[in-house]
Order: structure tokens, then sequence, then C-alpha cells
């Protein structure tokens, strides 16, 4: 056997391709050798060791192009380096972590965007009988309310949790959704309307959910993309909303308006 191996069993030997050999000498990480007098390239001990060094730091997370100078540092600018990359691994597997997480929430179509507590709310939300509607529709509208108001959306979810605890608010609510089978000129569009507004108006902790998702900046888009979101132009439930809102702006509750501050 001539001194030294070929580049097939030097690939073998230290657990990577031929094809990543030939690459760690483009790089420069691995010098390539002579070839002997049948054409061959031998790999000698020499050889082997620096692939198998430029291999673990590789396999270890550090980036190809710094593997050249790491190989040839001295042991307290390897050190140092190495803590270097060990930071950035922690840092990357913390953002993986956090993806698999999120990865698992999207099974749960309700934790998907929100939070354990919005979840449990729309929950509780189905246990005092909302329609399944109601429920979708209010889902898409926190995931829209928690992107363009977050400032506010814990607070907006607090105060819900106590408004559920009042039968005559749950009954109005459920009400509001009845609407999207009414017709716009049905009397019980403007009945209900001023029965929403009266409430709110006497339940001052029961009007923040209408007032808390409000932006500090642009105050009026992102109000009305949240509140009219879903919205068929037009129908019974926009009617409706629009009459409540209109009622509250009389009485002197800031209610946001499109193309306004």
């Amino acid at each position: 056997m001539k001194n030294g191996v070929t580049i097939g069993q030097a690939a073998a030997f230290v657990g990577v391709t031929v094809k990543t050999v030939r690459h760690y000498h483009k790089l420069g990480l691995v010098a390539e050798p002579e070839r002997d007098s049948s054409g061959y390239r031998r790999y000698g001990s020499a050889e082997l060791l620096r692939l198998v060094q430029a291999r673990t730091l590789a396999s270890a997370g550090v980036p190809l192009a710094e593997i050249g100078t790491l190989l040839d540092a001295d042991a307290a600018t390897l050190a140092t380096a190495l803590a270097d990359v060990e930071r950035q691994l922690t840092e990357r597997i913390a953002e993986l972590t956090e993806r698999r997480t999120l990865l698992s929430r999207l099974a749960d179509g309700d934790r998907a965007l929100l939070s354990d507590r919005a979840a449990a709310l729309l929950e509780r939300m189905r246990g005092l009988g909302f329609p399944a509607p109601e429920i979708a529709a209010t889902r898409e509208g926190w995931v829209l309310a928690k992107a363009l108001a977050p400032e506010g959306f814990d607070d907006y979810l607090a105060d819900l949790e106590h408004a559920l605890d009042d039968p005559h608010y749950v009954a109005l609510i459920k009400r509001g959704a009845e609407a999207a089978t009414w017709e716009p000129d049905d009397p019980r569009v403007e009945e209900l309307a001023t029965a929403m507004a009266e409430h709110f108006l006497a339940n001052p902790a029961h009007l923040k959910i209408v007032t808390g998702l409000q932006a500090r900046t642009e105050a009026a888009t992102r109000y009305h993309l949240i509140a009219h979101h879903g919205e068929e132009q037009g129908s019974a439930a926009a009617k409706a909303l629009a009459l409540v809102e209109g009622k509250l702006r009389i009485a002197g509750v800031r209610i946001p308006r499109p193309g306004f501050r």
C-alpha cells in the first residue's frame, strides 16, 4: 500500500462525503495533497487530522467561513470563538423551540394565533351557547385585534371575562349574533341597538369592551378594521353596529370614525 489513502478512503475514515472533502479544499480549509506517481492524491495523517478538525467544527455549528481561522488559532482565541458559537446556537435553539411550539398551537384552531387566555374565553363562549359562526368571527376579530391594537388586547380580554358573568350582557351579544339573519329594515335592529347602547352607557366596565381596542396611532383606521371585520355591508348586523356607535357618540363616548383622527 502506498503512503497515504485516497480521497474516497479519507472521506470514509473521517465520516464525510468526497464532495465535502473537495468543498473543504475549495474553501482552503484543508490543503490538497500532491499527486503521487500514479496520479492519485494521497492523504496522510496530517491531512486526515485537519479534515477531522474541520468536520468537528462544522458539526458543532461553526460557519464554514470561520473554520479556517479557528483551525489556525491559539487556544485562547479558539475558546473565545467557540463560546460565541455556543451563544449563537443557544439563541437558535430557543428560536426553533418557539417555532415548534407555534406548530403545536397551529393544530389547535383557537390557540394557533391567540393566547391560552383568549382560547379559554372562546371555549367559555361555546359553553354559554354562542353560535359557532359567532365564535369563528370572534376568533378572527381577536387575531386582528391582537395584531392591530396589541397594547390594549389583554385589558380587553379581562373586561370581556367580567362581562360574561352578566347574563344581560350575554343575552344582548347573543341577540346581536342573531341579527345576522335579519333583514336590514327589521324593526328589531333599532330595538337591539338601543338596548345595547343603553346597556353600555349604564355599565362603564362593559363600555370598555367597545372603547378599549383603540390603538395609539391611526386609531380610526385600526378601530374600524377590528370592529367591522367580517361585516357584510348593508346587513342588519352592520346597521345595528353603526346605530350603537352613533348612539354612543351622541352620549359623548369617543368612537373613532373612518377618515377622522
